[in-house]
C-alpha cells in the first residue's frame, strides 16, 4: 500500500513556516474519489495514509492569501478566515481581523510564553 501512495504523489509539500514535509498527491477544491466534497480554498492533499477508503483524505496546506507563502494547516503556522492566512500575515495585519481572530491568536502564542515563563522560574 506504501508503494502505491507514492506511485500517486505529485510532489512533497513543505510548509515554509515549520518546515513539516509529506508527499501529496493532488492540489485543488475537489479531491479524488469524493463525491460531494468541495473545499473551501485550494489545497495541497493526500490519502490517508491510514484508511483504506480512497475516499478519506488529509489536508496538508495552502498558500497564504496575503504573501502567498506555503503553509500547513497546524495551528502554529496558519489560521483559515474565508481565506488562508500565516499567522506572520495575521499579526502584522492583526487590527484588521474580527475581534474572536485576535483573541484566537493570543490564545495561541500565550501557552508558547507560559512554558518560557515557566521553565525559567524552575532554573
Amino acid at each position: 500500500m506504501a508503494g502505491e501512495a507514492e506511485h500517486h504523489a505529485l510532489g512533497v509539500f513543505e510548509c515554509q513556516l515549520c518546515a513539516l514535509t509529506a508527499p501529496y498527491s493532488y492540489v485543488g477544491q475537489k479531491p479524488p474519489n469524493t463525491q460531494s466534497v468541495v473545499l473551501l480554498e485550494e489545497s495541497y492533499v493526500m490519502k490517508d495514509p491510514f484508511s483504506s477508503d480512497k475516499a478519506t483524505f488529509l489536508v496538508l496546506g495552502s498558500r497564504c492569501s496575503l504573501c502567498s507563502r506555503l503553509v500547513c494547516v497546524g495551528p502554529e503556522c496558519s489560521l483559515f478566515y474565508a481565506k488562508r492566512f500565516c499567522l506572520p500575515c495575521v499579526r502584522q495585519h492583526l487590527s484588521a481581523f474580527p475581534q474572536e481572530i485576535r483573541q484566537d491568536v493570543e490564545k495561541r502564542t500565550a501557552p508558547s510564553k507560559k512554558i518560557s515563563s515557566q521553565h525559567r522560574s524552575q532554573t
